[in-house]
């Protein structure tokens, strides 16, 4: 029973994890477009990296360790520049640094996570239901 459990605990590690996903892909999307963030520079995209969760040491055998979120980095590619010379952020040239985010890369990335999710929250789903099942038949 305890396999189960460990199983639903990777389950809701995994949940959290695309959750964390779908928050960095919406904070992406609301910042497309914004040009000029705290340090004078437009928003950088961010990303989510996730690592297995490290097994517990006192389980005493191998189950189901997870995954959790290992970090959330900058993307380091440069911005796009955008011709605008009327734009107050606008250099010399006229063009404007706007955020290195691609909206369709960033739709495509929340609909992963959240299919993800879903297919996580099925799996918690049938776990539960094994147990229910076993605890039936051992009335």
């Amino acid at each position: 029973m305890s396999t189960l459990i460990g199983a639903i605990n990777a389950g809701a590690s995994a949940l959290d994890a695309q959750r964390a996903r779908m928050e960095v892909a919406i904070s992406n999307l609301a910042n497309a477009e914004s040009t000029r963030g705290p340090g004078g520079v437009p928003y950088r995209r961010r990303e989510v990296v996730l690592a297995e969760k490290p097994a517990d040491p006192l389980a005493g055998r191998v189950e189901a360790s997870g995954v959790e979120v290992a970090a959330v980095i900058e993307d380091q590619t440069p911005f796009r520049r955008r011709y605008e010379p009327s734009h107050p952020d606008a250099d010399a040239d006229g063009f404007v640094a706007v955020p290195n985010v691609d909206v369709p890369e960033e739709m495509v990335d929340m609909l992963g996570a959240a299919r993800a999710y879903q297919a996580n929250l099925n799996a918690i789903g049938l776990i539960r239901e094994t147990i229910q099942k076993a605890l039936e038949l051992a009335k």
